[in-house]
């Protein structure tokens, strides 16, 4: 298989030809692979990256004892 296309854009808009292809969308970290379906046609590829890294809501005092 070919390797990813690696790119910094996150604002390009997946067009139709992409489709079957991995791209890898830069999220200010590293590049994160993402195969390209149908159903991303018309989406921006930055939507298919997260940026943020969500690690829960700290945990309560009072739920520890």
């Amino acid at each position: 298989d070919k390797k990813p296309i690696k790119t910094w854009s996150r604002r390009s808009t997946v067009f139709p030809e992409m489709v079957g292809l991995t791209i890898a969308v830069h999220n200010g970290r590293q590049h994160v692979p993402v195969f390209v379906t149908e159903d991303m046609v018309g989406h921006k590829l930055g939507e298919f990256a997260a940026t943020r890294t969500y690690r829960g809501h700290a945990a309560d005092k009072k739920a520890k004892r």
